[in-house]
């Protein structure tokens, strides 16, 4: 999962960029990056790792001139964390550049690349995006609208994408409409965001999505339309509702907050807690569902676990260590809130479980008489292919045991997870439309053909 922005028409781009990414951070924690272009296409970019605040200083800032940018926020699926797979891609090719950011995966991405490679191309990066880049430059179309299209073709997997070619700026989505990625105006300038919090913090008014199969492109200050698939069957990221957007965002039209909301209640009405005390939410990404399932329950909703919000999202860590050690520092319990009482903890998910273990070992440390688990979504049973770093299926806590023996392990004295139907129904726009294989193992597209090498990129 990544985060995009792209801007045109505004004679600060780098900088409203900047502020851009800010609201973009929670998808992606490992790079970020700016490219800029100046009216007459000259170019600069910089990419750096870490935060956004951590990479790019006021002197940095100034050297980025030009009307158009694109930024991007990395959090790795496909290839490893080092600057050579930083976003934005940038290259200089015959027709001058291309910077492209890229949020999704591709699933043919190793097909792709080898043969481009056996044909002479070079790849400086192991991220499956470059593969784009490579059939952009190879394209012989006239404009850049064409060029896209014509790469884009043949094409497998998600990708939501912000493009520059020459001083063109361009965005585009999928045929399924895997990842979100908006519209927005900001006075004369067109401005593209994964999330409309990233458009409320630079000012910009949500004009619509990009449509799945769409590409979008800025010309004469005009936005224009152009079809690179015909209409298929969407399938939207349902897990862009439970955990990865932020809850001021619209992602696929809908509000966040109300889809969490709904999960809560859906979820107290399927997994009740007679005799319960309070409910309290896993902060922060799981703060709305728990008020939803203290609505429909009855039960008090309390602030049982503080988070530390110096320590960054522990799922989109890129390494089981940097999970464990962030969850160590990353939460405390208020002893005064759980001491003796049978408590409610609502979570958003559970993928390996150890994460879990150890906030049940803290709330009963804390006192805490009885700990009933809630979770907002069904249990993942199997990895993603199209932009979610979930791991192999062996990894997985409940694709290796039962509810009952995931409650032992984790330590819980009670397990109850929503239904994949009461999710699809509770989310804006379901229940259909929605991608769910994490949870029911019915992948809309062919899994990549060697995961090993489509995990390292290579």
């Amino acid at each position: 999962m990544c985060g995009i922005f792209g801007i045109t028409g505004q004679p600060d781009a780098a900088r409203v960029t900047h502020l851009g990414l800010y609201s973009l951070q929670h998808r992606g924690q490992e790079s970020a990056g700016i490219v800029a272009v100046s009216a007459d296409g000259d170019a600069a970019t910089v990419r750096k790792m870490g935060l956004v605040s951590d990479g790019f200083d006021e002197d940095r800032i100034e050297a980025l001139h030009g009307p158009t940018a694109i930024g991007h926020t990395r959090y790795s699926t496909a290839g490893t964390s080092s600057i050579e797979n930083a976003q934005p891609v940038f290259v200089r090719f015959r027709g001058g550049h291309i910077a492209l950011a890229h949020n999704g995966n591709l699933t043919n991405a190793v097909e792709l690349r080898a043969a481009l490679e056996a044909e002479g191309s070079i790849f400086a990066s192991s991220m499956d995006s470059e593969v784009i880049v490579h059939r952009i430059a190879k394209s012989r179309a006239g404009q850049p609208a064409a060029q896209l299209s014509e790469a884009l073709q043949g094409l497998e997997g998600a990708f939501s994408l912000a493009v520059v070619i020459g001083t063109t700026l361009l965005a585009a989505r999928d045929a399924h409409g895997w990842r979100p990625l908006s519209i927005g105006r900001l006075g004369d300038a067109w401005v593209f965001a994964s999330e409309t919090c990233a458009l409320d913090i630079v000012g910009a008014t949500r004009v619509r999505d990009v449509a799945a199969g769409e590409i979008v492109y800025v010309e004469d200050g005009e936005l224009r339309s152009h079809r690179f698939a015909e209409p298929a069957a969407l399938h939207r990221c349902v897990f862009e509702y439970i955990y990865f957007a932020r809850p001021d965002s619209q992602v696929f039209g809908g509000s966040v907050d109300r889809a969490r909301r709904a999960l809560g209640r859906q979820l107290a009405k399927e997994q009740p807690t007679p005799g319960a005390d309070i409910v309290f939410a896993v902060p922060d990404s799981s703060n709305a569902a728990a008020l939803g399932y203290a609505e429909a329950s009855g039960l008090q909703l309390e602030h049982a676990l503080i988070r530390n919000h110096y320590v960054g999202r522990t799922f989109i860590q890129p390494t089981q260590a940097g999970r464990d050690a962030k969850v160590k520092v990353k939460y405390n319990a208020v002893r005064e809130v759980l001491e003796g009482r049978s408590v409610v903890m609502v979570d958003d998910s559970i993928v390996r479980g150890t994460t879990t273990r150890g906030l049940v070992a803290l709330l009963r440390g804390a006192g805490a008489r009885e700990v009933h688990m809630r979770v907002s979504s069904p249990p993942i049973t199997g990895p993603c292919y199209y932009g979610i770093d979930t791991p192999e299926r062996e990894q997985l806590i409940a694709a290796k045991m039962q509810i009952g023996e995931v409650a032992s392990a984790i330590g819980v004295d009670s397990l109850g997870y929503l239904s994949l139907e009461g999710l699809l129904h509770a989310v804006p726009d379901g229940p259909d439309g929605f991608c769910h294989a994490c949870f029911s193992g019915q992948y809309p597209t062919r899994p990549p053909v060697d995961i090993k090498r489509y995990r390292s990129g290579r």
